[in-house]
């Protein structure tokens, strides 16, 4: 389960990514708590989500295009810094009373920015410092379970944070965390990045019709589209569940968010121990399912263990397949198009995640949550029928 820790390069990537992405989730669980503490607005939980991550989908694509030209290990160095001033200023807002609407949804926007490069320059950089290539679907798999693990300590950590110290604490451990990171990557020894030649605009069009001309990759990304649009969604509702459906607290929240990580959790290890990466689309449509389900137990109960159950089928379903889709995608990509192509995977990850919150947060100001969830459901478990009926039988067929 951890043969790419013994590269001491991935190790120390290892070390400084999960501290980092730790801290991003104790921040993550604690501003959506205050806003909606604040607020008590649906709409703008729905936003701030959307515009944090809604960058994505429009910058990710040229971000791709852009690390493909440059040194990725620098610029991954550079971009901690910045997210680190960003946390800080959030803290300041938060201690100085200055965090109106438009303030938030400003710093939700430059962290949406600057994460919407930071993620597939962390992606793409992984190739470069594990030695034997062999190993890459591991370390993928092992640089999500890292991710997860944080999903499923950090939501509770940061409910205590939230309960004992309140939110400007857990803003300035984020900042921290990222310079963490800096950290390990300066300490990464003979990384040399793979420089794509021409000007941005033909580079990235390569990468994008790399995607389309694959038949695999193009209903991969399909895939990821419906599902983090779909069931994705769910995100920007939790407050809402732990506080008026649930009637509880911070740590409500967090054991909300806790369970969904367990699930992730469970999923990026079982990843991360399978040596074998080919014919998992069987694989993917069934966690599409778990999916389903879950969204249905978030839409037609109102209790704490079926909703826990839900959250749990949810983070695993979707760690599932959206961990399974980016192994398939870097390890049949050449590394000149690596960056491309995972930024493209990000963008329809986390720009359909964003507009799936965005939705659910509008809707849920007109409708009952449940009903968003349950729309949902039945949008994710058309495509699943879809999907079994239309996509496997032609991916099956295409060359590998």
């Amino acid at each position: 389960m951890f043969q790419s820790l013994h590269y001491r390069n991935f190790r120390n990537y290892f070390i400084g990514h999960a501290l980092s992405t730790l801290g991003t989730w104790i921040q993550q669980v604690s501003l959506a708590w205050i806003i909606y503490e604040l607020t008590n607005s649906t709409a703008l939980l729905g936003i701030i989500g959307f515009c944090a991550l809604i960058p994505q989908l429009f910058v990710s694509p040229f971000a791709g295009a852009w690390i493909d030209k440059i040194d990725k290990r620098k610029t991954l160095i550079f971009i901690q810094i910045l997210l680190f001033s960003q946390a800080i200023l959030l803290g300041i807002a938060y201690h100085f009373h200055w965090l109106t609407p438009s303030i938030l949804i400003g710093l939700s926007l430059l962290l949406g920015i600057l994460s919407a490069i930071d993620t597939p320059l962390r992606q793409s950089l992984l190739s470069m410092i594990i030695d034997d290539k062999a190993a890459l679907p591991n370390a993928l798999a092992l640089n999500a379970m890292v991710f997860n693990a944080s999903r499923f300590v950090g939501p509770p950590i940061a409910g205590l944070l939230l309960a004992t110290i309140g939110a400007e604490l857990c803003f300035y451990l984020n900042g921290l965390s990222y310079l963490m990171l800096a950290l390990a990557v300066l300490c990464m020894k003979q990384v040399q990045s793979s420089i794509a030649k021409g000007n941005i605009k033909n580079v990235l069009s390569e990468g994008f019709q790399f995607v389309r001309h694959h038949e695999i990759f193009k209903y991969l990304m399909l895939t990821v589209f419906v599902l983090n649009m779909t069931a994705s969604s769910y995100v920007a509702l939790l407050p809402v569940y732990a506080k008026d459906i649930l009637h509880g607290d911070e740590k409500t929240l967090g054991m909300l968010w806790g369970a969904a990580g367990i699930g992730s959790l469970l999923s990026s290890m079982l990843l991360a121990s399978q040596k074998s990466f080919q014919n998992v689309h069987d694989k993917i449509l069934r966690n599409i399912l778990f999916c389903g389900v879950g969204l249905m137990l978030l839409a037609l109960s109102a209790s704490f263990l079926p909703l826990m159950l839900g959250m749990f089928l949810l983070g695993f379903g979707i760690s599932t397949s959206n961990i399974s889709t980016n192994i398939i995608l870097q390890q049949d990509t050449p590394e000149a198009l690596r960056g491309r192509v995972v930024s493209i995977y990000t963008s329809t990850r986390f720009g359909f995640d964003a507009l799936g919150g965005l939705c659910a947060g509008l809707l849920a100001s007109l409708i009952a949550p449940q009903n968003v969830m349950l729309l949902s459901a039945l949008i994710l478990l058309s495509y699943a029928l879809f999907n079994w009926l239309r996509i496997l039988p032609r991916i099956k067929k295409a060359p590998h």
